[in-house]
């Protein structure tokens, strides 16, 4: 299809199997993030776009509430229900925010890189400067959680030309920056680096249901009754067509964390829980699944 994709169709693919004869593999992504008050200047997108003048004092207060209150209610909810937890983190968060760093290492949490800063963006960076920043992310992380991250969600789904090469060389073995399929598929770079791409989702992210929350957005029951739908049409298409699909959940604090949502965030889980043929898991988990069994 272009340089790092080769195209294959639904209809013409091969069984994919889960483990213990799952169908969806359902997992719940928590992007956990900080934006500076002042951020650097990049040239290829303003983040706090709403006021031409800065600082913007409403753009910085909902993102900070993410991490003053609204971890902390969705913490209730997700350890009351039976989802693994994958956070998409920004690295600084660790450092700035310990007490947030405490609670997902308590959890086993699992994490993937989200960058340094939400208002960092990788648009515009030298393949020297990216290298530092994949050497630099997987190292603190580590260093403060003791975990060795194993893929990215690009910082506010930026990225260059070499950015997948470079995660390769790094010793990433996934991506979950792409929209363009319900199953994993491989990635192969241009001029070198294979990865595996783990869908992640536009559609089912409270982040773009509720834009500009919470000024204004879709009601709060919608993104309940939209996750629901999704998970029944997979659901059913899986057991169909004899393969299995991945469904990803991604939810933010800043969003999901708001008094009168949290109420169908327990329901959407206490949904799901029910089911018999998810999978909860991991894009770190799908990635080494599919690799080991060379479906993709």
């Amino acid at each position: 299809m272009d340089e790092f994709l080769s195209y294959r169709p639904l209809d013409r693919r091969e069984r994919l199997p889960l483990p213990d004869g799952k169908r969806v593999a359902v997992n719940v992504v928590m992007n956990i993030e900080h934006y500076e008050f002042l951020p650097p200047t990049n040239p290829h997108r303003d983040y706090f776009y709403r006021v031409p003048a800065k600082p913007d004092i409403v753009g910085y207060s909902f993102r900070d509430f993410g991490n003053r209150v609204g971890f902390w209610r969705m913490l209730k909810v997700l350890d009351d229900s039976p989802v693994r937890v994958t956070c998409s983190l920004n690295c600084e968060v660790l450092r700035l925010y310990p007490d947030i760093a405490e609670a997902m290492v308590d959890r086993r949490w699992s994490f993937m890189s989200h960058g340094t800063y939400n208002s960092r963006l990788l648009f515009g960076e030298s393949e020297s400067a990216e290298r530092e920043f994949y050497d630099y992310t997987i190292s603190t992380v580590r260093e403060l959680t003791g975990y060795r991250m194993r893929g990215m969600l690009g910082p506010s789904f930026s990225a260059t030309p070499a950015t997948y090469r470079l995660m390769a060389e790094a010793g990433m073995t996934y991506t979950t920056d792409w929209f363009i399929d319900d199953q994993p598929f491989r990635l192969d770079g241009p001029s070198g680096g294979r990865l595996i791409g783990v869908p992640y989702s536009r559609e089912v992210n409270d982040a773009l249901i509720f834009p500009g929350s919470p000024m204004f957005g879709l009601d709060s029951d919608y993104f309940a009754e939209i996750v629901q739908a999704q998970y029944e049409v997979l659901s059913t298409e899986a057991h169909e067509r004899d393969t299995a699909y991945v469904m990803t959940i991604a939810l933010h604090p800043l969003y999901m964390g708001i008094p009168h949502r949290i109420g169908h965030l327990a329901q959407m889980f206490e949904r799901l829980g029910s089911r018999d043929d998810i999978w909860w898991t991991t894009p770190e988990q799908i990635a080494a699944h599919v690799d080991a069994i060379g479906w993709c």
